[in-house]
């Protein structure tokens, strides 16, 4: 874990524990969403790479 990380952690525990576990569950969706947005970007790399060969086709074509 990385010393900032750190520090926030130990910010994040000074407070009330319903204010650490609304902060933890924000994480925790950041988190998700991110991976969600990888996977999907991933998964989506076939169909952007024809769609780029369509579009220079096209270009190429006038």
């Amino acid at each position: 874990m990385t010393k900032l990380l750190e520090k926030a952690f130990e910010e994040v525990a000074k407070l009330p524990e319903k204010e650490q576990n609304t902060f933890a569950s924000w994480i925790l969706e950041e988190l998700a969403s991110e991976q969600r947005w990888e996977k999907a970007f991933t998964d989506s790399q076939d169909k952007l790479a024809k769609l780029a060969d369509e579009a220079l086709a096209e270009h190429r074509e006038g």
